[in-house]
């Protein structure tokens, strides 16, 4: 059972990671990156959910953790696509629970390692137990600023679909690229070229970010209800 779930996790990560790069590639609201879209969504929800249990059965919370946050990203950047402005509901606040819960988790594993009560798992840095636990907390932050502001609308609406679905990328390809260098010829391991693949979901989320909220390409645009096109609000 563990080799399949395992079989299944790598190939949920290889599909991951190509329509995510799909998904950027094409136009915004186009049918092939609504369709690039749905297969990731999909792939990514597996990859998580496998994540996290085969980290479990290994006693690698730190692995359940992540896979936990990759998946609860892509189900509410998914979920933000599929409903119209202002919507919420009771899933918003089930899910909440899951960065916040996490966020703290993972904050206090790495104030574990860095006093000696824990061990980092080996090409871990301490560091970024602080970084994903930081971002898993502005992401439950966000998530509060929603529920009490009852829902989101309009181009901060792309904003959250749009960060939610690069980071949860961010975490298929960091996990790959860096992670699993075993699978790379060996001239290749340990090598600076490797970053860029990773870290190149990071550097297009900020680049969307600012493309959206900075400019006046999506002042006037709304996405619609399920992702399909972003258009212009009347």
């Amino acid at each position: 059972m563990r080799l399949s779930l395992l079989a299944l996790h790598i190939s949920a990560g290889l599909v991951g990671i190509l329509s995510g790069a799909a998904a950027m590639s094409f136009r915004k609201g186009s049918p092939q990156h609504a369709l690039a879209g749905k297969i990731f969504v999909i792939a990514m929800l597996t990859l998580g959910a496998s994540a996290a249990y085969l980290a479990f059965m290994k006693h690698q919370m730190g692995n359940v953790l992540g896979g936990t946050f990759a998946f609860y990203l892509v189900a509410t950047a998914w979920m933000t696509a599929r409903r119209g402005d202002g919507e919420t509901d009771i899933f918003d606040w089930g899910a909440l629970l899951i960065p916040l819960l996490v966020g703290t988790a993972l904050w206090i594993l790495g104030l574990e390692v860095v006093y000696g009560h824990a061990k980092s798992p080996a090409g871990v840095p301490v560091g970024m137990y602080f970084f994903m636990g930081s971002v898993m907390l502005l992401a439950a932050a966000g998530d509060i600023r929603m529920l009490m502001r009852g829902g989101v609308f309009g181009a901060k609406r792309i904003v959250r679909h749009l960060w939610r679905m690069c980071f949860g990328l961010f975490i298929a390809t960091g996990s790959f690229f860096l992670g699993q260098q075993q699978v790379f010829p060996a001239w290749l391991r340990g090598s600076s070229v490797l970053f860029i693949p990773a870290l190149l979901p990071l550097i297009l989320l900020i680049f969307w970010l600012f493309r959206v909220r900075f400019t006046n390409a999506y002042k006037r645009m709304s996405m619609r209800r399920a992702g399909n096109v972003y258009s212009a609000r009347t």
